[in-house]
Protein backbone atom coordinates (compact mmCIF):
# COMPACT_ATOMS: atom_id res chain seq x y z
CA UNK A 1 0.00 0.00 0.00
CA UNK A 2 1.06 3.51 -0.64
CA UNK A 3 2.70 6.21 1.58
CA UNK A 4 5.00 8.00 0.14
CA UNK A 5 4.16 11.39 -1.16
CA UNK A 6 6.49 14.55 -2.13
CA UNK A 7 5.52 17.56 -2.30
CA UNK A 8 6.56 19.68 -5.15
CA UNK A 9 6.06 23.02 -5.07
CA UNK A 10 4.16 25.01 -2.08
CA UNK A 11 3.11 27.66 -2.76
CA UNK A 12 0.63 31.16 -1.80
CA UNK A 13 -2.21 32.19 -3.88
CA UNK A 14 -3.45 35.63 -3.85
CA UNK A 15 -6.95 37.02 -5.16
CA UNK A 16 -6.38 37.45 -9.03
CA UNK A 17 -7.66 40.94 -8.73
CA UNK A 18 -7.80 43.81 -5.57
CA UNK A 19 -10.14 42.77 -2.91
CA UNK A 20 -11.56 44.86 0.29
CA UNK A 21 -9.43 45.00 2.97
CA UNK A 22 -10.70 45.38 7.14
CA UNK A 23 -11.68 43.69 9.39
CA UNK A 24 -14.80 41.55 9.34
CA UNK A 25 -16.39 39.88 12.26
CA UNK A 26 -17.37 36.32 12.89
CA UNK A 27 -21.10 35.35 13.71
CA UNK A 28 -21.50 33.89 17.94
CA UNK A 29 -22.09 30.72 15.63
CA UNK A 30 -18.69 30.61 14.11
CA UNK A 31 -16.98 31.75 16.88
CA UNK A 32 -18.06 28.78 19.33
CA UNK A 33 -15.09 26.86 20.61
CA UNK A 34 -15.81 23.47 19.29
CA UNK A 35 -15.67 24.72 15.57
CA UNK A 36 -12.15 26.08 16.08
CA UNK A 37 -10.68 23.12 13.91
CA UNK A 38 -10.03 22.32 10.01
CA UNK A 39 -12.71 20.47 7.68
CA UNK A 40 -10.25 18.20 5.59
CA UNK A 41 -12.00 16.70 2.09
CA UNK A 42 -10.55 14.37 0.39
CA UNK A 43 -11.38 13.86 -3.27
CA UNK A 44 -10.02 11.46 -5.52
CA UNK A 45 -10.76 11.27 -9.18
CA UNK A 46 -9.92 9.42 -12.14
CA UNK A 47 -9.22 11.59 -15.17
CA UNK A 48 -9.72 10.55 -19.05
CA UNK A 49 -6.51 8.94 -20.54
CA UNK A 50 -3.52 11.47 -21.86
CA UNK A 51 -4.66 14.45 -19.25
CA UNK A 52 -1.82 17.01 -19.20
CA UNK A 53 -0.96 17.50 -15.25
CA UNK A 54 1.36 20.77 -15.85
CA UNK A 55 -1.49 22.29 -17.47
CA UNK A 56 -4.27 21.29 -15.41
CA UNK A 57 -2.32 22.05 -11.80
CA UNK A 58 -2.08 26.02 -13.73
CA UNK A 59 -5.86 26.03 -14.28
CA UNK A 60 -6.28 25.07 -10.40
CA UNK A 61 -4.73 27.78 -9.33
CA UNK A 62 -5.38 30.17 -11.33
CA UNK A 63 -9.06 29.57 -10.66
CA UNK A 64 -8.25 29.33 -6.87
CA UNK A 65 -7.01 32.13 -7.59
CA UNK A 66 -10.07 33.94 -8.77
CA UNK A 67 -12.31 32.13 -6.73
CA UNK A 68 -10.50 33.84 -3.81
CA UNK A 69 -12.09 37.27 -5.16
CA UNK A 70 -15.53 37.02 -4.37
CA UNK A 71 -14.22 34.78 -1.41
CA UNK A 72 -11.69 36.92 -0.43
CA UNK A 73 -12.49 36.45 3.14
CA UNK A 74 -10.55 32.88 2.78
CA UNK A 75 -7.46 34.83 2.01
CA UNK A 76 -7.31 36.65 5.19
CA UNK A 77 -6.28 35.65 8.62
CA UNK A 78 -8.35 34.88 11.58
CA UNK A 79 -7.67 35.97 15.06
CA UNK A 80 -9.54 36.57 18.38
CA UNK A 81 -11.15 39.73 18.82
CA UNK A 82 -9.11 42.53 20.73
CA UNK A 83 -11.84 43.80 23.34
CA UNK A 84 -11.45 40.29 25.26
CA UNK A 85 -14.82 38.55 24.10
CA UNK A 86 -14.97 34.96 23.02
CA UNK A 87 -15.69 36.31 19.72
CA UNK A 88 -13.45 36.00 16.12
CA UNK A 89 -12.42 38.26 13.70
CA UNK A 90 -10.79 38.37 10.19
CA UNK A 91 -7.83 40.25 8.82
CA UNK A 92 -8.16 40.61 5.25
CA UNK A 93 -5.27 42.10 3.66
CA UNK A 94 -5.37 39.45 0.39
CA UNK A 95 -2.61 37.50 2.43
CA UNK A 96 -3.18 34.62 0.52
CA UNK A 97 -4.05 30.71 0.57
CA UNK A 98 -1.65 27.73 0.89
CA UNK A 99 -1.79 25.17 -2.55
CA UNK A 100 0.63 22.71 -3.11
CA UNK A 101 1.08 19.84 -5.51
CA UNK A 102 2.49 16.77 -5.02
CA UNK A 103 3.28 13.06 -6.25
CA UNK A 104 2.16 10.09 -4.71
CA UNK A 105 2.70 5.98 -4.74
CA UNK A 106 -1.15 5.56 -3.64
CA UNK A 107 -2.99 4.45 -6.25
CA UNK A 108 -6.92 4.73 -7.06
CA UNK A 109 -8.05 1.53 -5.68
CA UNK A 110 -7.00 1.82 -1.99
CA UNK A 111 -10.00 4.18 -1.38
CA UNK A 112 -12.19 1.45 -2.20
CA UNK A 113 -12.50 0.61 1.56
CA UNK A 114 -11.63 2.01 5.10
CA UNK A 115 -8.10 2.96 5.25
CA UNK A 116 -6.06 0.23 7.77
CA UNK A 117 -5.05 2.88 9.82
CA UNK A 118 -6.71 6.38 10.56
CA UNK A 119 -3.55 8.77 9.41
CA UNK A 120 -2.87 6.49 6.22
CA UNK A 121 -3.86 9.33 3.99
CA UNK A 122 -2.53 12.29 6.17
CA UNK A 123 0.39 13.19 3.57
CA UNK A 124 -2.34 13.84 0.85
CA UNK A 125 -2.89 17.24 2.79
CA UNK A 126 0.99 17.20 3.73
CA UNK A 127 -0.35 20.64 6.21
CA UNK A 128 -2.52 20.30 8.79
CA UNK A 129 -3.67 23.48 10.34
CA UNK A 130 -4.13 22.91 14.32
CA UNK A 131 -5.11 26.47 15.38
CA UNK A 132 -6.03 28.32 12.80
CA UNK A 133 -5.70 31.27 15.33
CA UNK A 134 -2.38 31.41 15.41
CA UNK A 135 -1.74 32.96 11.88
CA UNK A 136 -2.15 30.18 9.77
CA UNK A 137 -3.65 30.70 5.86
CA UNK A 138 -7.96 29.25 6.70
CA UNK A 139 -7.76 27.27 3.39
CA UNK A 140 -4.99 25.00 2.37
CA UNK A 141 -5.66 23.03 -1.08
CA UNK A 142 -3.35 20.24 -1.92
CA UNK A 143 -3.13 18.88 -5.55
CA UNK A 144 -1.53 14.95 -5.41
CA UNK A 145 -0.73 13.24 -8.95
CA UNK A 146 -1.32 9.46 -8.04
CA UNK A 147 1.26 6.84 -9.16
CA UNK A 148 -1.09 5.03 -11.50
CA UNK A 149 -1.87 8.57 -13.52
CA UNK A 150 -4.99 9.70 -11.20
CA UNK A 151 -5.42 12.25 -8.84
CA UNK A 152 -6.37 13.62 -5.21
CA UNK A 153 -7.59 16.60 -3.69
CA UNK A 154 -6.90 17.49 -0.28
CA UNK A 155 -8.70 20.82 1.26
CA UNK A 156 -8.51 22.02 4.37
CA UNK A 157 -10.69 24.94 5.41
CA UNK A 158 -11.13 26.57 8.74
CA UNK A 159 -14.53 25.58 10.04
CA UNK A 160 -14.59 28.85 12.25
CA UNK A 161 -15.56 30.22 8.12
CA UNK A 162 -17.49 27.78 6.61
CA UNK A 163 -19.94 25.03 7.55
CA UNK A 164 -20.22 21.92 5.29
CA UNK A 165 -22.33 23.32 2.66
CA UNK A 166 -20.89 26.91 2.52
CA UNK A 167 -17.87 25.09 2.26
CA UNK A 168 -18.83 22.94 -0.63
CA UNK A 169 -20.71 26.17 -2.42
CA UNK A 170 -16.79 27.10 -2.47
CA UNK A 171 -15.53 23.70 -4.03
CA UNK A 172 -18.23 24.01 -6.59
CA UNK A 173 -17.36 27.60 -7.41
CA UNK A 174 -14.12 26.50 -7.68
CA UNK A 175 -14.29 23.66 -9.66
CA UNK A 176 -16.51 25.00 -12.30
CA UNK A 177 -14.01 27.95 -12.57
CA UNK A 178 -10.84 25.13 -13.00
CA UNK A 179 -13.09 23.35 -15.81
CA UNK A 180 -14.06 26.64 -17.55
CA UNK A 181 -12.69 27.33 -21.05
CA UNK A 182 -9.94 29.98 -21.28
CA UNK A 183 -12.86 32.44 -23.33
CA UNK A 184 -15.16 32.27 -20.76
CA UNK A 185 -12.95 32.09 -17.72
CA UNK A 186 -13.16 36.19 -17.30
CA UNK A 187 -16.46 36.16 -17.79
CA UNK A 188 -17.42 33.46 -15.17
CA UNK A 189 -20.25 34.02 -12.74
CA UNK A 190 -20.91 32.76 -9.46
CA UNK A 191 -23.71 30.85 -8.60
CA UNK A 192 -25.00 31.37 -5.50
CA UNK A 193 -23.08 34.97 -5.05
CA UNK A 194 -20.97 34.37 -1.87
CA UNK A 195 -22.84 36.17 0.94
CA UNK A 196 -21.34 37.00 4.00
CA UNK A 197 -23.64 39.09 6.41
CA UNK A 198 -22.65 37.09 9.34
CA UNK A 199 -24.63 39.68 11.69
CA UNK A 200 -27.55 37.91 10.81
CA UNK A 201 -26.84 35.13 13.25
CA UNK A 202 -25.51 37.12 16.22
CA UNK A 203 -27.54 37.63 18.84
CA UNK A 204 -28.32 41.48 18.70
CA UNK A 205 -30.83 41.50 16.12
CA UNK A 206 -33.15 38.93 18.13
CA UNK A 207 -35.41 39.83 21.15
CA UNK A 208 -34.79 37.20 24.30
CA UNK A 209 -36.17 34.19 23.75
CA UNK A 210 -39.88 33.44 24.83
CA UNK A 211 -40.67 30.98 27.82
CA UNK A 212 -36.87 31.45 28.60
CA UNK A 213 -35.98 28.68 26.30
CA UNK A 214 -31.91 29.65 26.39
CA UNK A 215 -32.07 27.57 29.82
CA UNK A 216 -29.41 24.66 29.52
CA UNK A 217 -32.41 22.20 30.65
CA UNK A 218 -33.96 22.85 26.51
CA UNK A 219 -29.72 22.44 25.34
CA UNK A 220 -29.04 18.88 26.08
CA UNK A 221 -26.39 18.90 23.53
CA UNK A 222 -24.62 21.78 26.15
CA UNK A 223 -25.18 19.90 29.52
CA UNK A 224 -22.73 17.76 31.37
CA UNK A 225 -23.10 14.15 31.86
CA UNK A 226 -21.26 11.96 34.63
CA UNK A 227 -18.50 9.03 32.88
CA UNK A 228 -19.51 6.55 34.51
CA UNK A 229 -16.82 3.97 32.58
CA UNK A 230 -13.64 5.72 31.64
CA UNK A 231 -15.53 7.08 28.07
CA UNK A 232 -12.96 9.73 27.11
CA UNK A 233 -9.71 7.53 28.50
CA UNK A 234 -10.77 4.70 26.28
CA UNK A 235 -10.89 6.91 22.69
CA UNK A 236 -7.82 8.90 24.14
CA UNK A 237 -5.81 5.97 24.98
CA UNK A 238 -6.84 2.74 22.76
CA UNK A 239 -6.09 2.81 19.21
CA UNK A 240 -9.03 3.39 16.62
CA UNK A 241 -10.00 1.58 13.66
CA UNK A 242 -11.06 2.90 10.93
CA UNK A 243 -14.71 1.29 9.20
CA UNK A 244 -17.04 2.02 6.69
CA UNK A 245 -20.03 0.38 5.15
CA UNK A 246 -22.02 0.99 2.44
CA UNK A 247 -26.08 0.92 2.91
CA UNK A 248 -27.37 1.05 -0.80
CA UNK A 249 -31.44 2.16 -1.00
CA UNK A 250 -32.62 -1.74 -0.35
CA UNK A 251 -30.72 -1.65 2.94
CA UNK A 252 -32.17 1.47 3.98
CA UNK A 253 -35.57 0.48 3.17
CA UNK A 254 -35.03 -2.38 5.05
CA UNK A 255 -34.10 -0.17 8.21
CA UNK A 256 -37.18 2.51 7.71
CA UNK A 257 -39.53 -0.92 7.68
CA UNK A 258 -37.73 -2.57 11.06
CA UNK A 259 -38.25 0.72 12.35
CA UNK A 260 -41.79 1.21 11.60
CA UNK A 261 -42.34 -1.93 12.73
CA UNK A 262 -41.23 -1.35 16.28
CA UNK A 263 -42.73 2.40 16.50
CA UNK A 264 -45.83 3.73 17.05
CA UNK A 265 -47.91 4.51 14.28
CA UNK A 266 -48.36 7.78 14.27
CA UNK A 267 -44.32 8.60 14.54
CA UNK A 268 -43.46 6.17 12.00
CA UNK A 269 -43.08 8.71 8.49
CA UNK A 270 -38.82 8.10 8.74
CA UNK A 271 -36.46 9.78 6.58
CA UNK A 272 -33.10 7.56 5.65
CA UNK A 273 -31.43 9.82 8.03
CA UNK A 274 -33.25 8.97 10.51
CA UNK A 275 -33.17 5.71 10.11
CA UNK A 276 -29.52 5.38 9.31
CA UNK A 277 -28.33 7.25 12.11
CA UNK A 278 -30.32 5.71 14.64
CA UNK A 279 -29.13 2.04 13.38
CA UNK A 280 -25.10 3.30 13.40
CA UNK A 281 -26.06 4.81 17.28
CA UNK A 282 -27.26 1.15 18.40
CA UNK A 283 -24.86 -0.45 16.93
CA UNK A 284 -21.75 1.60 18.09
CA UNK A 285 -23.57 1.50 21.42
CA UNK A 286 -23.34 -2.21 21.73
CA UNK A 287 -20.16 -3.00 20.49
CA UNK A 288 -18.41 -0.65 22.54
CA UNK A 289 -20.36 -2.77 25.69
CA UNK A 290 -20.96 0.27 28.29
CA UNK A 291 -22.54 -0.11 30.90
CA UNK A 292 -26.47 0.28 30.85
CA UNK A 293 -26.91 3.40 33.18
CA UNK A 294 -24.13 5.85 31.22
CA UNK A 295 -25.92 8.49 29.37
CA UNK A 296 -25.62 8.37 25.87
CA UNK A 297 -25.91 11.55 23.03
CA UNK A 298 -25.89 11.94 19.47
CA UNK A 299 -25.27 15.15 17.91
CA UNK A 300 -25.27 15.82 14.73
CA UNK A 301 -26.03 19.14 12.46
CA UNK A 302 -28.94 20.72 11.37
CA UNK A 303 -28.63 23.50 8.67
CA UNK A 304 -31.10 26.38 10.07
CA UNK A 305 -30.72 28.46 6.78
CA UNK A 306 -34.73 28.40 6.18
CA UNK A 307 -35.07 27.41 9.66
CA UNK A 308 -34.83 31.04 11.15
CA UNK A 309 -36.98 34.16 10.54
CA UNK A 310 -36.18 35.84 8.05
CA UNK A 311 -34.36 33.11 6.17
CA UNK A 312 -30.43 33.30 5.38
CA UNK A 313 -29.67 34.66 1.57
CA UNK A 314 -28.52 32.25 -0.55
CA UNK A 315 -25.07 31.91 -1.01
CA UNK A 316 -24.29 32.43 2.78
CA UNK A 317 -21.57 30.61 3.84
CA UNK A 318 -20.58 31.07 7.34
CA UNK A 319 -21.91 28.61 10.18
CA UNK A 320 -25.48 28.25 9.80
CA UNK A 321 -26.17 25.03 11.55
CA UNK A 322 -26.51 24.10 15.38
CA UNK A 323 -26.71 20.20 16.68
CA UNK A 324 -29.46 18.29 16.96
CA UNK A 325 -29.22 16.07 20.48
CA UNK A 326 -30.76 12.57 21.18
CA UNK A 327 -30.18 11.40 24.49
CA UNK A 328 -30.69 8.18 26.32
CA UNK A 329 -29.35 5.53 28.50
CA UNK A 330 -27.22 2.46 27.12
CA UNK A 331 -30.10 -0.16 28.13
CA UNK A 332 -32.83 2.44 26.70
CA UNK A 333 -30.71 2.47 23.58
CA UNK A 334 -30.22 -0.96 22.84
CA UNK A 335 -32.74 -3.07 24.15
CA UNK A 336 -36.07 -0.43 22.92
CA UNK A 337 -34.98 -1.19 19.56
CA UNK A 338 -34.83 0.60 16.19
CA UNK A 339 -38.30 2.46 16.17
CA UNK A 340 -37.45 4.27 20.03
CA UNK A 341 -33.65 5.31 18.61
CA UNK A 342 -35.27 6.59 15.19
CA UNK A 343 -38.18 8.42 17.23
CA UNK A 344 -35.45 10.31 19.33
CA UNK A 345 -33.56 11.73 16.31
CA UNK A 346 -36.79 12.12 14.32
CA UNK A 347 -37.88 14.84 17.67
CA UNK A 348 -34.56 16.40 18.15
CA UNK A 349 -34.76 17.28 14.70
CA UNK A 350 -38.73 18.39 14.82
CA UNK A 351 -37.98 20.99 17.79
CA UNK A 352 -35.18 22.88 15.85
CA UNK A 353 -37.63 26.28 14.84
CA UNK A 354 -36.58 29.78 14.69
CA UNK A 355 -36.79 30.31 18.34
CA UNK A 356 -34.39 27.15 19.06
CA UNK A 357 -31.90 28.68 17.10
CA UNK A 358 -31.89 32.13 18.96
CA UNK A 359 -31.68 30.62 22.44
CA UNK A 360 -28.41 28.42 21.04
CA UNK A 361 -27.37 32.17 19.41
CA UNK A 362 -27.90 33.85 23.11
CA UNK A 363 -25.92 30.80 24.62
CA UNK A 364 -22.82 30.75 22.45
CA UNK A 365 -22.42 34.38 22.59
CA UNK A 366 -23.39 35.05 25.83
CA UNK A 367 -21.09 32.21 27.10
CA UNK A 368 -18.41 29.44 25.94
CA UNK A 369 -20.69 26.91 25.56
CA UNK A 370 -19.53 23.86 24.26
CA UNK A 371 -20.55 20.28 23.81
CA UNK A 372 -20.08 17.51 25.66
CA UNK A 373 -18.06 14.67 24.84
CA UNK A 374 -18.98 12.27 27.67
CA UNK A 375 -20.68 9.30 26.12
CA UNK A 376 -21.02 10.93 22.57
CA UNK A 377 -21.18 10.41 19.02
CA UNK A 378 -20.93 13.19 16.53
CA UNK A 379 -22.84 12.03 13.09
CA UNK A 380 -22.18 14.53 10.40
CA UNK A 381 -23.89 14.30 7.35
CA UNK A 382 -21.21 14.96 3.78
CA UNK A 383 -23.60 12.95 1.64
CA UNK A 384 -26.06 15.82 1.07
CA UNK A 385 -23.47 18.88 1.24
CA UNK A 386 -22.92 18.28 -3.05
CA UNK A 387 -19.15 17.11 -2.89
CA UNK A 388 -19.47 14.30 -4.87
CA UNK A 389 -20.10 17.14 -7.91
CA UNK A 390 -16.98 19.13 -7.76
CA UNK A 391 -15.37 18.21 -11.21
CA UNK A 392 -11.91 19.91 -11.78
CA UNK A 393 -11.76 19.22 -15.53
CA UNK A 394 -11.27 15.45 -14.26
CA UNK A 395 -14.79 13.74 -13.83
CA UNK A 396 -16.79 13.90 -10.97
CA UNK A 397 -14.84 12.76 -7.89
CA UNK A 398 -14.67 8.78 -7.36
CA UNK A 399 -14.14 9.40 -3.83
CA UNK A 400 -15.23 11.88 -1.07
CA UNK A 401 -14.24 11.50 2.61
CA UNK A 402 -12.02 12.53 4.91
CA UNK A 403 -8.07 13.07 5.22
CA UNK A 404 -8.05 10.92 8.73
CA UNK A 405 -10.65 8.72 9.88
CA UNK A 406 -11.94 10.04 12.95
CA UNK A 407 -14.35 8.73 15.92
CA UNK A 408 -16.94 11.08 14.22
CA UNK A 409 -19.37 9.55 12.00
CA UNK A 410 -19.35 10.78 8.56
CA UNK A 411 -22.00 9.78 6.16
CA UNK A 412 -20.77 10.15 2.43
CA UNK A 413 -21.49 10.31 -1.25
CA UNK A 414 -21.32 7.06 -3.18
CA UNK A 415 -19.93 7.43 -6.63
CA UNK A 416 -22.17 6.49 -8.86
CA UNK A 417 -24.70 5.54 -6.59
CA UNK A 418 -26.92 8.92 -5.93
CA UNK A 419 -29.47 6.74 -3.29
CA UNK A 420 -26.44 4.88 -1.49
CA UNK A 421 -24.78 6.67 1.77
CA UNK A 422 -21.42 5.19 3.18
CA UNK A 423 -20.63 5.95 6.97
CA UNK A 424 -17.39 5.69 7.73
CA UNK A 425 -16.21 5.88 11.93
CA UNK A 426 -13.45 4.82 13.54
CA UNK A 427 -14.16 3.01 16.46
CA UNK A 428 -11.37 1.53 19.46
CA UNK A 429 -9.94 -1.27 18.45
CA UNK A 430 -11.50 -3.94 20.83
CA UNK A 431 -14.83 -2.90 19.46
CA UNK A 432 -14.13 -2.78 15.57
CA UNK A 433 -14.79 -6.36 14.87
CA UNK A 434 -18.32 -6.53 16.67
CA UNK A 435 -19.64 -2.48 15.13
CA UNK A 436 -18.85 -4.18 11.73
CA UNK A 437 -21.08 -7.50 12.45
CA UNK A 438 -23.68 -5.21 13.88
CA UNK A 439 -23.73 -2.44 11.82
CA UNK A 440 -24.01 -5.47 8.98
CA UNK A 441 -27.33 -7.07 10.68
CA UNK A 442 -30.30 -5.71 10.55
CA UNK A 443 -32.16 -6.56 13.87
CA UNK A 444 -33.43 -5.12 16.72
Amino acid sequence: MGSFVHVKEATIVTPSEPTPTGVLSLSSLDSQLFLRFTIEYLLVYKPHPGLDPGATTARVKAALAKTLVPYYPLAGRVRAKPDGSSGLEVVCRAQGVLFMEAVSDHNVNEFEKAPRFVTQWRKLLSLHVADVLKGAPPLVVQLTWLKDGNAALGVGINHCLCDGIGSAEFLNSFAELASTSQTKFSEFKFKPKPIWDRHLLNPAPFKPSRNNNNNALSHPEFNRVPDLCGFLARFSNERLTPTSFIFNKTSLNELKKLASSTSRHSESNYTSFDVLSAHIWRSWARALNLPSNQILKLLFSINVRNRVKPTLPSGYYGNAFVLGCAQTSVNELTEKGLGHATMLVKRAKEQVDSEFVKSVVEIVGQSRASPDSVGVLILSQWSRLGLEKVDLGMGKPVHVGPICCDRYCLLLPVFNQTDAVKAMVAVPTTAAQRYEHLVRSFTN
